[in-house]
């Protein structure tokens, strides 16, 4: 006997919520990834194969996110560089021989802090 068929109804969520979903996904991996490394030097974080693969993972994650986020969003934070937070994603993805620990480590400490500032920002604008 199978299972009786259900009918699927179609769910088209707001944009709102997409984009809320989208932040928090770039928020959630920004701490991940800085819990990662959190008490590491660069050279234990160099020589930690497991944590520099998490912390690309979630640098992958992140760079697609941020994809998905709205142009008036990004034009309200024209500072940050969105192009290249989305060309980083291509390079984890594809290119993944070229990524540099040193690169990597530089991203997490110079630039996920204002790219967390920017999504809390836009967070506190609605609730959890």
């Amino acid at each position: 006997m199978s299972a009786p068929q259900r009918k699927l109804i179609p769910f088209m969520p707001s944009r709102a919520f997409d984009s809320r979903r989208r932040l928090v996904d770039i928020r959630d991996n920004i701490r991940l990834a800085s819990g990662f490394v959190e008490g590491l030097t660069y050279d234990a974080f160099r020589d930690n194969l497991l944590v520099f693969c998490g912390v690309t993972r979630c640098l992958e994650i992140l760079s697609e996110a941020s994809r998905r986020l709205p142009a008036e969003l990004k034009e309200r934070h024209s500072h940050i560089q969105w192009s290249a937070i989305a060309g980083a994603g291509n390079v984890y993805r594809h290119d993944y021989e070229a990524v540099e620990r040193l690169l990597i480590w530089g991203t997490i400490h110079e630039r996920l802090p204002e790219l967390l500032a920017v999504v809390e920002q836009e967070l506190s604008g609605s609730s959890e």
